[in-house]
């Protein structure tokens, strides 16, 4: 079951993004299979400011679990996260 994570970063914490990057997409690489899309919101000035990502997980126990262990939730970068099921309609095949 597919399922969108959109995750907005607190305000001004572009340090502690950045500085929690690598880790983050080593992350990503890892549990590559699960994790079929993602990439960052970006605002008026290009600099990011939040995530999307797409996850196939078999619930959404599943989707919140693989979510708590990306770097950038231990970091507690994120002032909200919402994790909605999803159904891709169009666009490439994931």
């Amino acid at each position: 079951m597919l399922f969108a994570a959109i995750c907005i970063d607190k305000p001004g914490q572009i340090d502690l993004r950045l500085a929690t990057r690598a880790a983050h997409l080593a992350f990503l690489e890892a549990n590559a299979p699960r994790i079929k899309l993602g990439g960052p919101f970006l605002d008026e000035a290009d600099k990011p400011v939040g995530s999307l990502l797409v996850l196939d997980c078999e619930n959404l126990a599943a989707a919140q679990a693989l979510l708590a262990e990306d770097p950038y939730a231990k970091a507690d970068l994120f002032s909200s996260v919402q994790l909605r099921p999803w159904r891709r309609v169009v666009g490439a095949e994931l």
